[in-house]
């Protein structure tokens, strides 16, 4: 061997694999949530956190999304910690189901650590609680008038739960939904928020039962009348029967929640493939319109598709690999409302093999290179010294070289991509080779710098495999498409849909990088008729503007995005750190504006 190791310019910030995706880009940070809150909240002081460990913004953002204030939020890390997930969301449940004014609101709260736990579920009346029934001189010592009004609220909700139920819904969806909506909500108001919002799903997958809950957390809500009432109610929706999800199984069958990626990467299926199909039946509340599709790495940390799903109304990742549709492999994950019957592909075919699509580099081409696909497209490319060395190696070894020489010199064409442009010359791909393998026309990018155009392709989606996902909408839609397009990049999906022949009527797109909001703006200038709206930050898209632009062109018939996968790439070594990270949490503002396009749309 001659003891040489890869330098690219680029090398020394990740260690890129052969699932090598996106490097940080330039997304924003996340709006910092976790400056101290008023002294009031907790006796501890406003920043005495449990174990001195201040949380990450995105953690109290990701449960202010769900809909639970932020005070409600920093109180409960504060009093029980956050290194319990399915503790704090069951905490923060029970705050707002019983009473968000007693919880949080008043600023006499003598809750100011973890609150009691009791030890004995069998007693009835908790008479083991070392119980304070005024709860800080907020309740007198004869509560009648608001025992009634407690009874007479349960009683309203006991009869939303049982009409929910027996259309089918679980108790715990329609618990939430009444808790996310409010007790008075209509009951279609409800059944939209079940459809439209399962972001707290997650803590339904334990085992931690109502009873624990009501005992671990009464004591700050009056005492023993309103768990006892608590107990009543829940043991009157036992006999609607309506059942908990604590004991449903976790989306692969595994207690981490792991979600093991098929081999082969076909999804549900493709053009030409042998193996058998899958068939879905989805809810009529999760179908479309609007339909939605969301796509991300495959190879992502460990339960961060589980996370994923969780989040997107339980449906199950379409996981494809596009080295069955073209020559460069792409391992992503999608999870979309879509019909997947009669799916038609791009005419004509993509190149499947490497010489396929560039037979002119098969004169150079080594016997001993026996690649027939190109890896993952990065966001970078080789270097000139490494790809000088290279030569500089072959040059000075015989032919053929030695097996140590081959190895070296294989394992750095296929992590970076590297094609034979000459006699013992390697080089990475050109920008416009890039484009073909992903589907796009030939110099979609050019017009920004070199380097900002190898970034935007690396981060794109691969055409023809979205575009066959997507096939399904041309009957669907024979008029056109509203679409509201979440992460833009450089139009990879509106580049699927003008190839299926589904006209754009309206997009309104959402991209903060400015090279990629030039190369899609030029592209549809150049291509497009309809309608575009452009949008800076996916966090300056409230539900106001939403609302806006739903009454203006009357919905979105598909919702189209991929978050940022910076902290879910396995390129990523430094700042792996799944949907928490800096960058990957704007999944959360998917989820948000989805969820809140459903729930629009369904009401009008």
């Amino acid at each position: 061997s001659q003891g040489w190791t890869s330098d690219s310019d680029d090398s020394d910030k990740f260690e890129w694999d052969n699932d090598g995706e996106a490097e940080p880009s330039s997304a924003p940070a996340m709006r910092n949530f976790g400056s101290p809150g008023p002294s009031t909240l907790c006796a501890k002081g406003s920043n005495d956190w449990i174990n001195g460990e201040v949380p990450p913004t995105s953690l109290i953002e990701r449960y202010v999304v769900m809909g639970f204030p932020k005070e409600m939020v920093m109180k409960s890390i504060k009093e029980i910690g956050h290194s319990d997930a399915d503790a704090l969301l069951e905490l923060l449940l029970t705050y707002k189901a019983l009473d968000d004014d007693d919880a949080v609101g008043n600023n006499h709260s003598t809750s100011g650590c973890i609150l009691p736990v009791v030890e004995d579920d069998d007693d009835p009346d908790f008479e083991n609680c070392d119980g304070d029934d005024d709860a800080g001189g907020r309740e007198s010592s004869s509560d009648d008038s608001g025992y009634e009004d407690f009874m007479r609220e349960m009683s309203e909700r006991d009869e939303k739960i049982n009409s929910l139920v027996n259309m089918g819904f679980s108790e715990d969806e329609a618990n939430r939904a009444i808790i996310r909506c409010g007790a008075d909500a209509d009951i279609c108001v409800l059944v939209d928020s079940v459809s439209a919002s399962r972001v707290a799903e997650d803590c339904h997958s334990r085992n931690l039962s109502d009873h624990q809950v009501t005992d671990r957390c009464f004591n700050s809500f009056g005492g023993r009348k309103k768990a006892r009432l608590m107990e009543e109610s829940r043991k009157k929706r036992k006999r609607y029967g309506g059942g908990g999800q604590g004991n449903r199984p976790s989306l692969d069958g595994s207690d981490e929640e792991s979600m093991p990626l098929p081999n082969p990467m076909v999804g549900f299926n493709l053009p030409g493939y042998s193996g058998s199909s899958v068939t879905r039946m989805l809810s009529k509340l999760d179908t479309g319109p609007p339909f939605f599709y969301y796509e991300n790495v495959a190879r992502a940390p460990k339960g961060e598709w589980a996370k994923i799903s969780r989040n997107l109304f339980d449906i199950q990742p379409e996981f494809v690999d596009s080295l069955h549709l073209c020559a460069a492999a792409r391992k992503r994950g999608y999870i979309h409302n879509l019909p997947i019957e009669n799916r038609s592909p791009l005419l004509p075919l993509p190149p499947k093999t490497i010489f396929e699509a560039f037979p002119h580099y098969k004169k150079w081409w080594p016997s001993w290179d026996t690649r027939t696909h190109l890896n993952c497209l990065q966001t970078c490319v080789a270097s000139a010294k490494l790809t000088d060395r290279i030569q500089r190696a072959l040059v000075s070894s015989s032919n053929p070289p030695p097996k140590s020489v081959q190895k070296d010199v294989m394992d750095e064409c296929k992590k970076w991509n590297l094609i034979w442009v000459g006699k013992n010359k390697v080089a990475p791909l050109e920008p416009h080779e890039m484009e073909l393998l992903l589907g796009f026309p030939r110099d979609h990018t050019r017009g920004v710098g070199k380097t900002q155009r190898y970034k935007s392709l690396g981060n794109s989606f691969q055409v023809d495999t979205v575009a066959y996902h997507l096939s399904v909408l041309r009957r669907m839609f024979p008029n056109g498409v509203r679409v509201l397009s979440l992460f833009t990049g450089i139009g990879g999906g509106e580049v699927a849909l003008h190839k299926l022949g589904i006209h754009m009527r309206v997009v309104i797109s959402v991209e903060i990088g400015e090279a990629s909001k030039k190369i899609f703006r030029s592209w549809w200038d150049q291509t497009q008729t309809g309608t575009l709206i452009e949008i800076d930050d996916v966090k300056s898209l409230t539900n106001d503007r939403v609302a806006s632009f739903i009454s203006q062109f009357g919905g979105f018939d598909l919702v189209i995005g991929g978050s940022p996968c910076n902290n879910l790439a396995g390129s990523n070594r430094h700042h792996r750190d799944g949907l928490e990270g800096k960058h990957s949490a704007l999944f959360y503002d998917y989820v948000r504006i989805l969820n809140f396009v459903k729930s629009t749309m369904a009401g009008r």
